[in-house]
């Protein structure tokens, strides 16, 4: 790829997904060039590992805003004090531990992730984030095809409230759960987004998935575990583990992610601010719709 900042280095973390990025200096003010290399870098390897940047939450919502227009912290979930922009990931309140992609129960979910260290274990607390298009070119064809025409319920209100088929949000405490699913959203997705930037075809599902348009309950059960079983695949897969002051920033629109709780209930905490998303679209060129719930407050919509 072409280094657009003066001093940047690129170090890929596997043939796939994510790179590790020195050499910007991300505390101070960003220039044009500065923001070009992050976007560049981010579109081709989907994760970007930043080590060395401490950041107050000032700073990590400027570095976020520099990519796009902020969403709010989160559209059921309370942000951090003095910070509306701005969601404390922080253990003792969850566990998120299953596979998904940032807020896909709105019609349009954030298009960008950040994520800066606060508090790190000492074992363990790896991040694993998956690239949904490699997972969608490895498709055999017929799946491939199969994947193109459906589309996928997401919402933020499902089995970890009326079964357990999915862990999603077993680990959080009672009032965590509350808030969350205090406004009911539910939004139907192509199950095959193409990305508006790169043009690529990704999988889009994730552990809010929790339908196909058109089955029932165990077809559509086995289907979204067939094709997350190929997201998932470990030569699909970066594990980020986390260092003090590190930032992470990922493409929300084409990755999945799985925080692994593995460090024995001590403190884990990062802040988390994310980029406004625009609609998806499918194959087909047919847009995501809403289904319920106004999520415009979180994030606008656009036309």
């Amino acid at each position: 790829m072409t280094i657009t900042a003066t001093g940047a280095q690129i170090t890929r973390l596997t043939d796939r997904i994510g790179a590790r990025l020195t050499g910007l200096d991300l505390t101070g003010d960003l220039d044009e060039h500065t923001v070009a290399t992050l976007r560049e870098a981010l579109l081709a390897h989907k994760v970007l590992v930043i080590p060395n940047t401490p950041l107050d939450l000032d700073r990590q919502r400027r570095i976020a805003a520099a990519l796009g227009p902020l969403t709010l912290a989160h559209p059921t979930v309370s942000a951090a004090p003095g910070a509306p922009e701005v969601l404390a990931v922080d253990s003792e309140r969850n566990v998120a531990n299953s596979w998904h992609t940032d807020v896909t129960f709105i019609v349009n979910p954030p298009a960008i992730s950040t994520l800066a260290a606060k508090i790190i274990p000492p074992f363990g607390g790896e991040t694993l984030i998956a690239d949904t298009a490699a997972a969608y070119r490895e498709l055999p064809e017929p799946l491939r095809a199969l994947a193109d025409s459906l589309r996928a319920v997401h919402t933020n209100v499902h089995d970890y409230v009326t079964s357990g088929d999915n862990d999603q949000y077993e680990d959080a405490d009672d009032d965590y759960r509350s808030e969350f699913i205090a406004t009911r959203f539910e939004s139907e997705h192509p199950l095959v987004r193409v990305h508006p930037e790169t043009g690529e075809r990704g999988l889009f599902l994730g552990g809010f998935a929790q339908r196909i348009v058109g089955l029932g309950g165990q077809d559509s059960r086995d289907l979204i575990r067939l094709f997350q079983s190929h997201i998932t695949r470990p030569r699909n897969v970066v594990r980020v583990t986390w260092e003090p002051d590190q930032l992470v920033i990922f493409d929300n629109r084409i990755t999945q992610h799985y925080a692994i709780d593995n460090y024995a209930g001590l403190p884990r905490k990062l802040t988390r601010v994310t980029v406004g998303g625009d609609i998806p679209v499918g194959v087909d060129g047919a847009r995501s719709r809403a289904l319920t719930g106004d999520s415009s407050h979180y994030s606008p919509i656009p036309d």
